[in-house]
């Protein structure tokens, strides 16, 4: 199992402070891979409003003991001394971010963003813009730095926000094999990303045509499969850049190009700097901070 958590204020039963209009206690996420089985059950539920979000794969989750079955691209949100309950199974790969968060104006930020609050259960589509800010508000929960408390509430408007826009563009009913699928893709390529990935052969895999595939990739993750490739692969190249000492040849290895000429071009072409000039210019601004 793959847990990661920030803790700002947390107890068993909790957080209640309405001392600003909102206020993230904590944030992580849970990936099931070897336990068999995650159950959580609190009878009286908990103090502060807790908002889950299904990555991929599917939870179980009871409302007066009827049982519903979350799959990816789907919230869930337990308000105050609601009863929680849900289970999480190895068997159905689930990967669920979740969020702790109270403060005196919660009810009108909700409503605001038209989070509804008479279905705990709603559609919110699949995204990695989701995942990246609940692990920003991780990261910023662990490492404390100056204004993180500011910067996470920040982060959670954005995630609310979110849900709004794909309410109001998007039927809430949207096929949820398709969000299945295209975050199933999503992980795959993060997964593998510096490995020949072929497009045509990935689709024929899921038996999916080419075209119904990107067409429906590009919908949901705003980039085309070959884009979101090449996006991963320099994202991380660059962080080589700034992190290590390895040779333009090794990092183009490492990112999956053999040659390290195509690579330098296409780094060039996404980040407007070759590689040895965003090194350079990385090194020069530390050494002036």
């Amino acid at each position: 199992m793959y847990m990661n958590e920030g803790y700002l204020k947390e107890s068993l039963m909790g957080l209640k402070d309405k001392s600003r209009p909102l206020i993230v206690g904590s944030c992580g996420v849970y990936r099931l891979k070897t336990v068999t089985k995650l159950p959580t059950w609190r009878p009286k539920g908990r103090l502060d409003y807790q908002l889950l979000y299904v990555v991929s794969g599917k939870a179980h989750f009871y409302f007066k003991g009827k049982e519903r079955i979350v799959s990816a691209g789907h919230m869930v949100l337990y308000q105050p001394r609601q009863e929680q309950k849900y289970d999480y199974f190895c068997e159905d790969k689930p990967e669920v971010y979740w969020i702790h968060f109270t403060g005196s104006n919660v009810k009108n930020i909700l409503r605001k963003y038209e989070i509804p609050m008479d279905d705990p259960v709603f559609a919110s589509g699949a995204s990695a813009t989701y995942a990246y800010l609940f692990k920003e508000i991780i990261n910023e929960i662990q490492t404390c730095k100056v204004g993180f408390e500011e910067l996470i509430t920040m982060y959670l408007h954005q995630i609310l926000l979110l849900v709004q826009r794909f309410r109001q563009e998007k039927n809430p009913a949207v096929n949820s094999y398709l969000q299945e699928e295209m975050e199933f893709a999503r992980r795959y390529i993060n997964e593998h990303y510096n490995e020949p990935i072929s497009i045509e052969k990935y689709a024929q895999s899921r038996g999916m045509s080419v075209s119904w595939f990107q067409k429906n990739f590009k919908q949901f993750m705003n980039h085309s499969p070959t884009q979101y490739i090449l996006s991963i692969r320099v994202k991380n190249a660059a962080s080589l850049l700034e992190t290590t000492d390895y040779s333009m040849a090794e990092i183009a290895a490492i990112v999956g190009y053999d040659d390290p000429l195509y690579f330098s071009r296409l780094f060039h072409k996404l980040k407007g700097l070759s590689p040895t000039q965003y090194r350079k210019r990385f090194v020069e601004k530390n050494e002036t901070e």
